[in-house]
């Protein structure tokens, strides 16, 4: 991929901005500006070129080598092309209504009001026949066409219209944020016309013979996300699918497809059946860095599809998010500064650049970057959780919950505010609300393993430790390399009085800890800030005493031997003064060191039992404990003398 030829590069790019402009045409802005963002003029221009690019330059230079930028796609086929060319200035008066925001008004310029008579969906899914999915049947033997002989481009642009306005009502039909009526269950009632209209639609030009070779992709993408918002998640991934197959520069059809993958063996289950290029590429990447795989793999990828298109400021912002996956918190913090640096005025991400600087505790930089974002768009959601965790981090949870609440106003599928205000409610003890926002985002997401984490958190806090433990069994399986995930499962099962299990969670933390070494993960730093770099004392001393409650002593003391390793490390040099992997003396590491002072003072090992319990004394840890340990020993040895 990085072999490109300079020919192959200007080929890419004029199929880039071909796609640009067939999504500008049919209002997916975000997806053209992603894929505008690709190719900077950088990566195919010759340096040669730069200096005469000025704004001296006369206007009869002549034009620069490459395709000329379109700004109107045309149409391969020909029926398309005339049904296109005779819409022409209904379609620029539909598109300047949508642009507009008058959605119903841009639906209305194609297609007369309510041309589908069907039963509006209900607000609740579950009680649904599979017949009444949208989806689940299709009937290839439709009598006639549901919509006027419309071109494809003019039906898409009035059918999700109609779909923007369908949000736009579920939006001024919800409650307040986690008000008394706020259920979460208001949904979209035009998903039942528009799926049943596309079906006609499909099994029309299916029955004219134009189904395989002549439909564009688009109208596949919108029926997806029909399906897709009605819970028919199966049909929903094949639509989909075929979208990108026949349209593979539509960023927003491979983004819902992401979505619906819930583990890498979904991902690869799907990967034959996509088009094989660039594209394929990306949503590999995507899908993995949303699926936390921040592995060697994935790192390669991108730095392959860094070599096309070396500027992206998108490809930047993934690489910097598998570094804050993999808990290197110092390398994502100086790819988002540079990109701030390069761009003050980007807010994408700006909410997980937020949630580092919160981990670090960074609060200047924070702060800055609340003020900063402020100044940019203060009424986008990414603003408002930057302002949140600055007022969090300065323990203000109250005006942190406002901003929150602010940003879910803005946009009520925002995953981040939605996790970030349950942390919040932890933090002020209402557990109540903090449950709901945190079932609120994985009703969104259910790959935010942070949700499934606190969920379990504050079950635990209410004492409901089944519920607690199925919470944190999610989150472990979506990030099964965290030592915390397992550490907090470990926990439950011990308070469940189940040790035998908590032993086996506690030592895949370990595991997991080990694969955190600096060098198993790009970066690794943070791995040693707790201890788990190599191994965390907490988790062997917990897996200690769980040995101890089984009356498995020797098992128990070898444990707390390996609690008490961890102050030097494995690899110090003590003669050269080299403690760098050794946590130092803690409050755990003193524990174990009296538990097994008492434990040789029980086997008679008193020489040993002194040893240990000296060092207690000039530990500063349990001291006033050591000392009476010493008293007992040396009564005892000054009576085995007599």
């Amino acid at each position: 991929m990085t072999g490109l030829s300079s020919r192959e590069l200007e080929s890419l790019r004029a199929t880039l901005q071909d796609a640009v402009v067939k999504c500008s045409e049919r209002c997916l802005y975000q997806t053209a500006e992603l894929l505008t963002s690709l190719p900077q003029l950088s990566d195919v221009t010759p340096a040669s070129d730069t200096e005469e690019d000025s704004q001296m330059s006369d206007a009869t230079d002549p034009l620069p080598p490459g395709p000329i930028p379109v700004v109107v796609t045309s149409n391969a086929n020909p029926q398309e092309a005339l049904l296109e060319a005779r819409e022409a200035n209904r379609y620029l008066l539909a598109k300047s209504f949508f642009d507009c925001r008058e959605y119903d008004r841009c639906t209305a310029v194609f297609i007369p009001p309510n041309p589908i008579a069907g039963r509006q969906p209900s607000s609740n899914q579950k009680g649904k026949s599979k017949a009444s999915t949208p989806g689940s049947t299709y009937d290839s033997g439709a009598s006639h066409q549901p919509y006027p002989r419309l071109s494809q481009k003019s039906l898409f642009l009035a059918l999700y219209a109609k779909f923007m306005a369908g949000e736009k009502r579920r939006d001024e039909d919800t409650e307040m944020i986690l008000g008394p009526a706020d259920g979460g269950s208001t949904t979209n009632v035009q998903l039942g016309p528009i799926a049943k209209g596309l079906e006609g639609w499909f099994a029309g030009s299916s029955r004219e013979g134009g189904m395989a070779g002549e439909s564009q992709g688009w109208l596949e993408y919108l029926y997806g996300i029909v399906l897709c918002k009605s819970k028919n998640e199966e049909e929903a991934k094949k639509w989909l699918i075929r979208s990108v197959n026949l349209c593979p520069y539509n960023w927003g059809a491979w983004q819902e497809l992401g979505l619906m993958l819930e583990t890498v063996d979904d991902l690869n289950r799907i990967m034959p059946l996509l088009p094989k290029n660039i594209m394929t590429v990306m949503f590999h990447l995507y899908t993995s860095q949303e699926l936390y795989q921040s592995t060697y793999v994935v790192h390669n990828q991108l730095t392959e599809l860094e070599g096309v298109f070396p500027n992206s400021q998108w490809l930047k912002t993934q690489r910097a998010l598998l570094f804050y996956h993999s808990r290197d918190f110092d390398e994502a913090e100086s790819i988002f500064s540079a990109l701030m640096q390069k761009d003050p005025y980007r807010t994408d991400a700006l909410d997980h650049y937020s949630n580092i600087l919160y981990v670090m505790a960074n609060r200047p930089k924070l702060a800055f970057l609340a003020q900063l974002a402020t100044a940019s768009d203060r009424f986008r959601p990414e603003t408002c959780c930057v302002v949140g965790n600055y007022y969090s981090l300065k323990s203000e949870h109250e005006k942190a919950v406002m901003y929150f609440r602010r940003a879910l106003t803005l946009d009520r599928g925002f995953l981040t505010a939605w996790t970030l205000m349950g942390h919040e409610y932890v933090e002020m003890k209402n557990t109540h609300a903090a449950i709901e926002a945190y079932r609120r985002a994985v009703d969104i997401n259910r790959k935010d393993y942070r949700a499934w984490y606190g969920l379990g958190q504050t079950y635990e806090v209410l004492e409901m430790h089944y519920y607690a433990l199925f919470y944190y069994q999610r989150a472990a399986s979506l990030k099964p390399y965290d030592p915390k995930m397992w550490q907090a499962v470990g926990a439950c099962l011990d308070k469940m009085n189940r040790p035998r299990e908590a032993i086996k969670a506690h030592k895949r933390a370990l595991i997991a800890g080990y694969d955190r070494e600096p060098g198993s993960s790009f970066g690794g730093a943070d791995a040693r800030e707790d201890g788990q770099g190599v191994s965390d004392p907490e988790t062997l001393y917990q897996i200690a005493l769980m040995y101890e409650k089984l009356g498995e002593y020797p098992e128990a003391a070898a444990y707390m031997s390996m609690t008490l390793a961890c102050e030097e490390g494995p690899g110090d040099d003590t003669d050269s003064g080299s403690q760098s992997h050794g946590v130092g003396v803690t409050a755990t590491t003193s524990r174990a060191r009296i538990w097994l002072a008492r434990w040789e003072f029980s086997r008679e090992n008193l020489g040993r039992a002194m040893e240990l319990a000296t060092e207690l004394c000039q530990d500063g840890v349990e001291v006033e404990e050591a000392k009476a340990l010493v008293r007992d020993l040396r009564s005892r040895m000054e009576g085995e003398r007599s």
